[in-house]
């Protein structure tokens, strides 16, 4: 590509800009449009930038980007913060000239200097020998150079824009697996649809997540579900401290699928790995990792581990009653019991938690919270009908480091419904972190 080969917009090019501009045009300063042109045998693309001053429409030539060029050209334009800045002054629109704007073609990286415009002549490339089947002209994208670029080297690309998958048409890894997998390309008609959805809309699939739906067979967006919901356990508190000493990251699916089966959650899992793990029981063996019922087994265990701590912790249950009662007062001010339909309470001891966790028939007076509240590694608060302020309804357990709620559970674990979540996330943990600043600060004080 030479730009001294470059030549004026031919004028049916200028009114096809124009009338697209009209009819596009809300407002704003310069707009970019881009036409297809050959130059000495090469496909290049030409953009034109915009401008309306006066009632009157002013176009310019300002890049020129070539299929085989590792070069641009770029002529009057910048990029400042605000995006591409376009001079003026040689069409009479200002006063001055800029910095950049000397009507003379300089040279950059191909990759500089190519604003998002839509190319007004796409079919022009069929004409093209080495893309008359490349369909760009359903090429839906801004970014028509670099398909056709890929299209030369991945040719498979024109499927993909068939299926209605034009979003995958230049991910390198789905175009290198398609072209030398039968199976594959087979797989991805089956799931174009799910690909695109049924809306025509195009969700976000890795390279990553597609492969891995095909190597297990399994449909891309349940993969993908997959994937975030991994990354969800990966970043929970409870699977980071307790459950991924027994469950390794290459088991976290097995586990997930395990945990829907028996309608449990990481939470009630950790205290269930927590008891086993005191009882010194085997859990490589998939019998105690997986029990067939996780409830009937987490319940076992959890009264079990009761049982031995209670023998193991009798001569310490008076010291740990007394400094239960000084962390409970230190963080009496995080009580809430302002106008609202619920009141926040804190313990006052560890048989509040005993009678909280067998009220509500979870684990809260029986898997540690009560060393984990004395040492403030984190509170339980416990939420009540405002009506009803003695009878145990949602028990929240909250990180005084994070400041932020772990768990929030009402009657066997389940979750509250929307009114009390508003209540505890909305209301009450703003004030309650706040009351840890004031805290800290008289601490600092003293």
């Amino acid at each position: 590509m030479n730009i001294k080969d470059l030549k004026p917009i031919p004028a049916y090019i200028a009114k096809r800009i124009r009338n697209k501009d009209m009819k596009n045009f809300q407002g704003g300063n310069v707009r970019f449009y881009a036409y297809f042109a050959k130059m000495k045998g090469e496909l290049v693309k030409i953009t034109v930038a915009c401008k309306t001053y006066k009632n009157q429409w002013f176009c310019k030539q300002v890049a020129v980007h070539g299929v085989h060029s590792d070069v641009c050209y770029v002529k009057d334009m910048e990029y400042g913060i605000m995006g591409f800045r376009v001079g003026w002054y040689s069409h009479g629109l200002s006063d001055h000239r800029t910095t950049y704007e000397d009507d003379r073609w300089y040279s950059a990286e191909d990759k500089y200097y190519d604003p998002i415009a839509e190319v007004v002549n796409k079919k022009l490339a069929l004409k093209f020998d080495a893309y008359k089947y490349s369909v760009i002209d359903k090429y839906p994208y801004f970014n028509a150079i670099k398909y056709l670029r890929i299209y030369e080297q991945y040719p498979q690309a024109e499927y993909f824009i068939k299926l209605g998958l034009q979003h995958l048409a230049t991910n390198k890894t789905i175009l290198r697996k398609a072209g030398t997998d039968k199976n594959f390309r087979r797989w991805l008609v089956k799931y174009a649809r799910q690909l695109r959805n049924e809306c025509g809309n195009y969700p976000y699939f890795s390279g990553q997540i597609i492969l891995s739906a095909y190597k297990t067979n399994k449909p891309p967006l349940e993969t993908q579900e997959l994937d975030r919901e991994k990354k969800e356990l990966l970043q929970n508190y409870n699977f980071k401290q307790t459950v991924n000493k027994v469950i390794p990251d290459d088991e976290i699916g097995v586990f997930l699928n395990y945990v829907k089966k028996q309608k449990s959650n990481v939470n009630s899992y950790a205290d269930y790995v927590k008891a086993c793990l005191y009882l010194g029981l085997d859990m490589t063996l998939p019998k105690n990792r997986y029990p067939h019922d996780f409830k009937r087994w987490h319940d076992i265990r959890a009264d079990e581990y009761a049982t031995a701590k209670a023998v193991a912790d009798k001569k310490e249950r008076t010291e740990l009653n007394k400094k239960f009662a000084l962390v409970a007062h230190k963080y009496e001010g995080l009580q809430y019991q302002r106008q609202a339909d619920f009141i926040m309470l804190i313990p006052h001891s560890t048989q509040d938690l005993v009678r909280e966790g067998t009220k509500l028939s979870h684990c809260v007076g029986r898997m540690g919270y009560d060393q984990k509240f004395v040492r403030e590694e984190t509170l339980i608060f416990f939420v009540r009908n405002i009506d009803k302020p003695k009878v145990p309804f949602v028990t929240v357990e909250y990180s005084i480091k994070l400041r932020k709620v772990l768990q929030c559970y009402g009657y066997k674990d389940t979750r509250p419904d929307e009114n009390v979540l508003n209540f505890v996330n909305k209301k009450w943990l703003p004030f309650a972190n706040n009351q840890i600043k004031n805290i800290k600060k008289l601490k600092n004080a003293a």
